[in-house]
């Protein structure tokens, strides 16, 4: 595979083939996001002859190949008729994949119709991973996110109506302390309304510094604690209303793993969260040369 490196795929690709038909984000002014910031790594759009001879070079091995992941951080700003294309292509070589799956930013869907994303999904378009951060429209607007509340439900919306799924992500920390509380309220409310089948935490860090991310907020962004995180936890899980969400906090930026399925299992998790606010010698938490971006 003809790949630009750094190469990134969400952790439950580990088994798929990763198919790089863009390079880099469209957006990438995200201040928290370092992924696409070396200089090969500026957006460009690989061409239909250059996909087409990697799946041609794929098929003609002897690796099976059921679920392919579309990168790089954006491929859904393609067009639908781009998007349609790759799918078919995929469908020519590669038979007996089950199941495709991309990033998508929400603003990649306002100039996708419902018909089109239910026309993706029939041909085999079935997982979109949907960084929404944050619920909360002060904090997206701190970080640069090119999002807000409005269009991350917009985007949701329409990616469940179209029969397809949706994991999203939230960024544990990412408002600071001073805006940790309606950051968690915020996402919790975007997640009741919209119901993603799959939604993970991870903490924002800064493997490159801070100095990008403080200028959203003027130098006065000050980081949680780790007891802080778990409050924030604590604040999501409660205000959560789910009905049937698998839920992952296992990312290896997460001081406290915890895995259930939303509501069925929100009184366990809660208890796992107050245990470690209250009584953290009595849980296992992971310590910081354990954790990792």
């Amino acid at each position: 595979m003809n790949y630009v490196e750094p190469l990134f795929r969400p952790p439950s690709e580990a088994r798929s083939l990763i198919l790089q038909v863009t390079n880099g984000c469209s957006w990438n002014n995200c201040t928290f996001c370092e992924m696409y910031t070396a200089p090969q790594k500026k957006f460009s759009v690989k061409t239909a002859d250059e996909i087409t001879q990697e799946l041609q070079q794929i098929a003609t091995s002897i690796i099976p190949v059921r679920r392919v992941f579309l990168a790089d951080g954006d491929a859904m700003t393609l067009s639908f008729r781009r998007v349609k294309e790759i799918l078919l292509l995929i469908r020519q070589y590669l038979p007996d994949v089950q199941r495709v799956s991309s990033y998508c930013l929400p603003h990649n869907l306002k100039n996708k119709t419902i018909e089109q994303l239910i026309e993706l999904e029939q041909l085999g378009l079935k997982l979109m991973y949907v960084g929404c951060e944050s619920g909360d429209d002060l904090v997206l607007e701190k970080v640069a996110k090119g999002e807000n509340y409005q269009s991350s439900l917009e985007a949701l919306t329409k990616i469940k109506q179209s029969g397809m799924k949706s994991s999203v992500m939230i960024l544990n920390g990412l408002g600071g302390r001073q805006y940790s509380e309606q950051h968690a309220l915020n996402s919790a409310r975007l997640m009741n309304e919209t119901q993603p089948e799959f939604l993970s935490t991870l903490v924002v860090s800064f493997p490159a510094g801070m100095e990008r991310f403080q200028q959203g907020f003027g130098g006065d962004f000050e980081p949680l604690q780790q007891m802080d995180l778990f409050k924030e936890m604590e604040i999501l899980l409660d205000t959560l209303i789910l009905e049937k969400t698998v839920f992952r906090s296992d990312h290896a930026s997460n001081y406290l793993v915890l895995k259930g399925t939303l509501s069925r299992d929100k009184d366990r998790l809660l208890t796992q969260v107050r245990t470690a606010i209250h009584n953290p010698d009595q849980i296992h938490l992971r310590q910081e040369w354990q954790r990792g971006l």
